[in-house]
């Protein structure tokens, strides 16, 4: 993973919208939840991508605007999107140009692992999270990320 204080990498990629999203766009709005997943659909994706929607005006009061990312392709984050509402951009990597530079990725089986970074408008890391059966724990780390560094 990348640690607290690292520059985060920039990307573009689309979103569900075929919408172009780029890290440097991104923190024009404010510090960014980039949380990375491994499958739209299954349990405990579902369960983060709806954890993080339903905290998405809590997080926009502490400054911060959520984005998705796994290697899913775009029709199905669109599908995901639609079925559970998110608000937010999930961005499709299927070729893992995002995925790896954040080190989220288990090659041996090219994996995209459960981690979630907290980016501040200048690119540095705030908070970089790792746990892979636990949505809501990813959502207190975001909080106290974001709270101390307020």
């Amino acid at each position: 993973m990348l640690k607290v204080g690292d520059l985060a990498p920039e990307f573009s990629a689309q979103d569900q919208n075929g919408k172009t999203i780029t890290l440097s766009g991104l923190l024009e709005r404010g510090r960014l939840v980039l949380y990375f997943y491994p499958r739209d659909f299954t349990p405990v994706c579902t369960a983060q991508a709806c954890t993080f929607r339903d905290a998405s005006s809590e997080l926009g009061s502490l400054s911060a605007n959520v984005v998705g990312v796994s290697g899913d392709a775009l029709d199905s984050h669109q599908r995901f999107a639609q079925k559970h509402s998110v608000p937010f951009s999930l961005i499709a990597d299927p070729e893992r140009r995002i995925i790896k530079p954040y080190r989220a990725n288990l090659p041996i089986l090219n994996h995209t692992l459960r981690v979630t970074y907290v980016i501040d408008s200048d690119r540095r890391i705030l908070g970089a999270f790792h746990h892979e059966l636990s949505a809501a724990k990813h959502l207190e780390d975001v909080k106290r990320a974001l709270e101390s560094a307020a």
